[in-house]
């Protein structure tokens, strides 16, 4: 860290006692590295100011971070468009009342960027207590830009496409069904979602001109290779969820080298199941007490993905395995879902959840 710490201040690093959720690098305790929407550090502490540090890659869009302090919930944006990398000291409050407090430093976004986090900084003398416990219920989402809560904020767009120009900033991975249901539910959430990807490599819309799926991303750590050790693998042992919700499927009707695929094709649709359930077979030997949840969301899709999912769980042959379908499934708009939809989605999949019976957290 090379920033000055205010007179007045400490720094308290990484490795004191905080609470840390997602799949978050932590090879290095005083400077752990964020990749997917949704992770989060949570710190309590005493006094009447708090800010963060980060050191910050940016690889596009707008950069801003989510902050929820004392249970209230905000954005707190920094850099420039033409600022690739930096260290930022981000100031989330400096008039609280002199008592103990709570914050949450999340990432919003996806891989726009991802950041090293290098400490709270909050008054001299002030103490850090020790740090909530996460919960014992567990949910792993791996998904799409929907999942990861991309354009959620552009309220004055439900039921719309989305708004042109917005660069990232209405996303807010906090807002996302996924981590909406977890809170409902009680539950932790490694939101393993990432905006445009697909089931294959060279499909979808992540991380052009190469394309990449969620057959590689789904067992990484770091998923995109610009990361500063490139692609690094993620250890299973670390997060054994109860629960799995697995939504993807939006985006695999795109393939830029050679044309769009066609679902209703029997060709491409036995390969497109057959991808799908490979991860899904190697994610249950993972995760073998688990329950697993397929579902496609409520922006608008051709009704075939949906029967596809439905043919794989029949396939599957596994009680554990189940397909879910919303009300408005593949109906409710053409731009992806804002926060109401997104609550409308949550509360749906927080009911079905609830419905299979405390036995699941098991």
């Amino acid at each position: 860290m090379y920033m000055k710490i205010p007179e007045g201040k400490q720094l308290i690093t990484p490795d004191k006692d905080m609470t840390y959720m997602g799949r978050i690098d932590l090879a290095d305790p005083k400077a752990p590295v964020f990749y997917w929407a949704g992770s989060y550090v949570r710190m309590r502490f005493t006094g009447t100011s708090v800010s963060a540090v980060i050191f910050n890659r940016r690889f596009f869009n707008r950069m801003s971070l989510g902050c929820v302090l004392d249970g209230r919930e905000f954005r707190v944006d920094f850099g420039k468009t033409d600022e690739n990398e930096g260290e930022y000291l981000l100031k989330l409050a400096d008039d609280l009342e002199d008592g103990e407090h709570d914050v949450i430093l999340f990432k919003r976004q996806d891989s726009s960027h991802y950041y090293k986090f290098l400490g709270f900084i909050i008054d001299e003398g002030a103490q850090v207590p020790d740090a909530p416990a996460l919960p014992a219920r567990r949910i792993e989402c791996f998904g799409d830009s929907v999942s990861a809560g991309a354009v959620v904020e552009a309220v004055n767009h439900t039921a719309k496409c989305d708004p042109d120009g917005h660069m990232g900033h209405y996303d807010n991975a906090w807002r996302s069904y996924a981590s909406i249901t977890a809170r409902n539910l009680g539950a932790q959430l490694h939101d393993t979602a990432q905006g445009g990807i697909a089931i294959f490599d060279k499909t979808g819309w992540f991380h052009a001109p190469n394309f990449l799926g969620m057959e590689t991303a789904y067992d990484k750590l770091c998923y995109y290779p610009e990361g500063e050790k490139g692609y690094t693998d993620w250890d299973f042992s670390r997060y054994i969820p109860h629960v799995v919700i697995f939504a993807v499927g939006q985006n695999d009707s795109h393939n830029e080298a050679e044309g769009d695929p066609d679902i209703a094709d029997p060709v491409f649709r036995r390969r497109w199941k057959d991808g799908y359930k490979k991860i899904i077979v190697s994610l249950r030997e993972k995760y073998p007490k688990a329950r697993f949840i397929l579902l496609l969301t409520v922006l608008c899709h051709d009704p075939e993905w949906d029967k596809a999912i439905d043919e794989i769980t029949q396939e599957l042959a596994d009680e554990k395995i189940s397909h879910f379908m919303f009300t408005r499934t593949g109906k409710a708009t053409p731009g992806h879902p804002r926060i109401s939809e997104q609550y409308e989605m949550a509360e749906e999949l927080t009911a079905y959840i609830s419905n299979m019976g405390d036995s699941v957290w098991e």
